[in-house]
């Protein structure tokens, strides 16, 4: 039986034939560069419409935990549940003054810089369950988009859970880390925020991609500069309390059960040898190990894995991250979602 073969950089199917692996031989002619310096389009990514578990089951229980999660935003909307606590923290957040409060555990407390808050600023005259019911959505369509047929079995487990329900930004610092290897500027949402986790970028510097490197950093400080002069006091504030640091809390809720400088330096090693081994799911495991406090919800960052693995079938993340094309040592140029493992 004749094995329909992938489009790949080098060939494409006919409309009139069906390529044979076996018995077809390869294309006489071979793509040529464009003039002008211009690049050909990227290939269509080869991944496998398979999964290791049944589609049949994995479907509908993804549609459930869709429903689920637009129930608990119904919920909100309706103030039928109190629950949110980090959420509540950014929507109370003052844009221009936004640190009342910022000891670990302590409510609305506030970490991030002064730009997330003023990002937010459209959203922080809304009533509170309006805000909860927008936040909940958002953090839901990261979750689905990065876990795709898995939405479902990532939902069941207590990081994502939790983050879900408290409403912090571990999955949507997971969705900006895989949007950054398409987009670089999309770091500047990691850096701005839990700072640490932006140890991810020694990818791009192992890896020698410079430009990329420059735009998440440039994206950074050009974000930055805006929200400096709207706020500059703000600023000030934060860089104390990175540079002061604060008590941490209780040990029974956090795994930081190793120093932040020894996780740090372990995270490095891990991203070294992801990119030099062309692994781009280490870029997400060592921004998780590098979270400045490793609470267990933080976990719910991992859930970036999943669409970086190929033996996990595609997600809408993989299938986003096909076109972005990155040079290995040595190899052919490969495409993420396809041949990485």
């Amino acid at each position: 039986m004749a094995a329909v073969t992938e489009p790949t950089a080098a060939t494409e199917p006919t409309a009139a034939t069906e390529p044979n692996a076996a018995t077809q031989p390869a294309p006489a002619t071979q793509p040529t560069a464009l003039a002008d310096g211009a690049k050909a389009p990227p290939p269509r990514a080869s991944i496998p419409a398979r999964y290791p578990i049944r589609a049949s089951f994995l479907r509908p229980a993804r549609d459930g935990a869709i429903l689920a999660c637009v129930a608990l935003a119904a919920a909100h909307f309706l103030g039928a549940v109190q629950i949110g606590v980090d959420a509540h923290a950014y929507w109370a957040s003052d844009p221009l003054a936004p640190y009342g409060a910022s000891r670990p555990a302590q409510f609305d407390a506030y970490f991030y810089s002064p730009a997330f808050s003023q990002a937010l600023w459209p959203l922080h005259g809304l009533p509170w369950p309006w805000f909860a019911a927008i936040w909940t959505l958002l953090l839901a369509s990261a979750l689905v988009w990065q876990a795709g047929m898995w939405t479902a079995v990532a939902l069941l487990l207590v990081p994502v859970f939790a983050d879900l329900t408290v409403g912090n930004i571990h999955l949507l610092m997971g969705a900006a880390i895989l949007i950054g290897f398409r987009y670089p500027a999309a770091w500047a949402f990691v850096l701005l925020t839990k700072v640490t986790p932006g140890i991810g970028l020694v990818w791009f510097a192992v890896r020698r991609e410079w430009r990329a490197l420059a735009v998440a950093l440039g994206a950074t400080a050009a974000i930055a500069a805006v929200s400096f002069v709207i706020a500059p006091r703000a600023w000030f504030e934060w860089i104390s309390i990175l540079r002061t640091g604060s008590t941490f809390p209780e040990p029974v809720w956090t795994l930081d059960f190793v120093p932040l400088g020894v996780r740090l330096i372990t995270a490095v090693a891990i991203v070294v040898w992801g990119a030099r081994t062309d692994r781009p799911w280490t870029v997400a495991t060592a921004a998780t190990l590098a979270l400045p406090v490793l609470w267990v919800n933080g976990l719910a960052t991992l859930v970036a894995v999943i669409p970086l693995m190929r033996a996990l079938g595609p997600t809408p993340a993989s299938r986003f991250l096909a076109a972005a094309r990155l040079p290995t040592s040595g190899r052919p140029q490969t495409t993420l979602g396809g041949d990485w493992r």
